[in-house]
């Protein structure tokens, strides 16, 4: 195995609570955690030295608690912080020549917090189901991963991060039992919005050849330089005011500064959803035939969830118009847009409401539907009261479903709450 750190460890529903809960689960391998790039403070990635056999941190980026335990509760697995952080995992069925289907996934988390060595993103049900190859990447969060200050961070570094595990996966993949001509990228929020930022890029060009974007709020893709900028200041002036400095303060004393600054975005900006640190502008293609150029031949699956505007407290108005205005209308003119520049896509809205939750088909709730087992999500309040073989008979419809659109570039079938259209405009 080619990685820093690349142990493999046996997992099933017998081996452990990565995939405990899940039915009709073979044992698959999972590695990890791999060290696929280095970067110092506020630089760029680079990728891990020819040679470099040090065992990985399985650090994850430093990170304050998610906005959305509420929502999800607080994961149950604790994992060492740091920013020695840009590790990944890679789930497969079996380390061989098997040239099998690749999926990378993205976390959510406002590009504040989460990592993709976490629980609640496990792949070993999609492995095991789909026989595809699962990876899940950590990268760069708040200030480390979207600082923008001039003289101190140029901003867009978890984009960076991103980029660099797609071009490791381009790398290695095959020593794991994938393809690297067949990958999908697949994120969720966060997640969503990086991988619409990737499809602009030239650098990420070649690296994935599908995309699956879940509830990305789109209306939220890129701030200003001035308001990011802005934004660095007020940061900075606030680690300044304790004698620190962005480029040498500890984890505490950034956190700190990070929330300090959240809280003054908020005065200014009135939006309690927008964080304060995420992609700056700069990255989307300023004409057509730069974007058409990137995206002609891609495969895009992309939807929502009816109810996502209900995960987020402070959030005046509608819940169902909100969720239209940040999920639904952006997402559908971009599918139009994809396809004039000759993407082939694919859009679904999911219904599913859990049983006992008052949240109904929120933000997130298709996460245990795809990713991790009944250890992860256990007593998570957006699953209310609904029983786990519930939950996991229909995210082994739901997975279906994404498999049959990695394979093929077409959706599988659907699932009942699940409403899948050929086109960009689902449900109308």
């Amino acid at each position: 195995m080619t990685g820093s750190g690349a142990g493999l460890t046996r997992t099933g529903p017998d081996a452990g609570p990565a995939d405990a809960g899940r039915t009709g689960i073979e044992p698959v391998v999972r590695t990890g955690p791999i060290r696929y790039a280095t970067a110092e403070r506020f630089g760029r990635p680079r990728p891990v030295a020819a040679g470099d056999t040090r065992p990985s941190s399985g650090e994850i980026c430093p990170q304050p608690p998610s906005r959305l335990d509420a929502v999800m509760g607080p994961p149950h697995d604790s994992r060492p912080q740091g920013e020695d952080c840009l590790n990944l995992t890679v789930t497969t069925p079996a380390a061989d020549g098997g040239a099998r289907p690749v999926m990378v996934w993205f976390h959510g988390g406002g590009f504040s917090s989460g990592a993709g060595l976490m629980d609640w993103y496990d792949g070993s049900a999609l492995a095991a189901q789909g026989d595809v190859v699962v990876v899940g990447v950590n990268y760069r969060v708040g200030a480390l991963g979207y600082l923008c200050l001039d003289g101190v961070s140029e901003g867009n570094l978890g984009l960076y991060d991103q980029l660099e595990a797609l071009r490791w996966v381009r790398e290695h993949i095959a020593e794991y039992g994938g393809d690297p001509g067949s990958v999908t990228v697949f994120g969720q929020s966060a997640g969503g919005i990086s991988i619409r930022l990737l499809m602009e890029m030239d650098e990420a060009r070649g690296l994935f050849g599908r995309a699956i974007l879940q509830s990305a709020p789109l209306a939220l893709t890129e701030r200003s330089r001035d308001d990011a900028a802005e934004l660095g200041r007020i940061f900075a002036d606030h680690l300044a005011a304790r004698g620190e400095s962005p480029s040498t303060a500890g984890h505490a004393a950034l956190l700190e500064a990070q929330r300090e600054t959240a809280v003054a975005h908020l005065l200014r900006s009135g939006s309690a959803m927008e964080p304060p640190f995420s992609p700056v502008d700069g990255v989307l293609a300023r004409n057509g035939a730069a974007f058409a150029e990137n995206v002609r031949g891609l495969d895009v699956l992309y939807g929502w969830n009816a109810d996502d505007m209900t995960a987020f407290p402070g959030v005046e108005g509608d819940p169902a118009e909100l969720t239209a205005r940040m999920y639904a209308a952006p997402l559908a003119e971009l599918g139009e847009r994809l396809v004039r520049a000759g993407a082939r896509v694919h859009s679904y809205r999911l219904d599913w409401r859990p049983a006992g939750s008052a949240f109904g088909a929120t933000h997130c709730v298709e996460l245990p539907l795809l990713l991790g087992g009944r250890a992860a999500w256990e007593g998570a309040p957006m699953l209310g009261s609904t029983p786990w073989d519930e939950v996991d008979a229909l995210g082994a419809a739901l997975r279906a479903t994404w498999l049959g659109f990695v394979r093929t570039g077409v959706p599988g079938a659907a699932p009942g709450p699940l409403h899948c259209t050929d086109g960009p405009v689902p449900g109308r």
